[in-house]
């Protein structure tokens, strides 16, 4: 049989084998080790045929990371459809928990500023350009604007 592949690739070009399709539509495809009819070794290749082929389309991201990773050969078989599914879902739930622990650091922050056991953090407004020595420093103001429990040195002067 590869004898046979051999002389139709000889005759009709590279002759592709389709490995696979992701959930976006990109098709999967790798080119056997073959030799020339020179008697050159050309080594095996692997190629992606984007669903959406113009270029300035593309979106990182729009392959899964599974093909990405057969497609650069740090993985000897392409990736079964079981196996992006559960890590899809793997994926999903690790979002979940990252949301919910960031509504609870939210929530605990909010209870620390109440009890006055943080300060709250001092807003700054940058003005003037970037290269000036003030730039992004709090003004300095005369009227006292922080409390016992928030105060910042250096954030008020007395009057003259």
């Amino acid at each position: 049989m590869s004898r046979i592949a051999g002389v139709l690739r000889r005759t009709f070009g590279i002759v592709r084998e389709h490995v696979g399709t992701d959930t976006s539509g990109n098709n999967y495809y790798v080119i056997p080790k073959q030799t020339t009819w020179t008697g050159r070794l050309v080594r095996a290749k692997r190629m992606v045929e984007a669903a959406n082929p113009t270029e300035y389309e593309y979106i990182e991201g729009s392959i899964p990371m599974e093909w990405d990773a057969w497609i650069r050969g740090r993985r000897k078989e392409p990736p079964s459809a079981e196996e992006l599914l559960k890590n899809e879902s793997y994926r999903e739930n690790i979002k979940l928990k990252a949301k919910a622990v960031e509504e609870k650091d939210l929530a605990l922050q909010a209870q620390e500023y109440e009890e006055g056991l943080v300060a709250t953090l001092a807003k700054t407004v940058a003005k003037g350009h970037a290269s000036t020595a003030g730039f992004g420093k709090q003004e300095i103001s005369e009227d006292p604007t922080t409390t016992a429990n928030t105060f910042l040195p250096g954030s008020w002067l007395p009057k003259k």
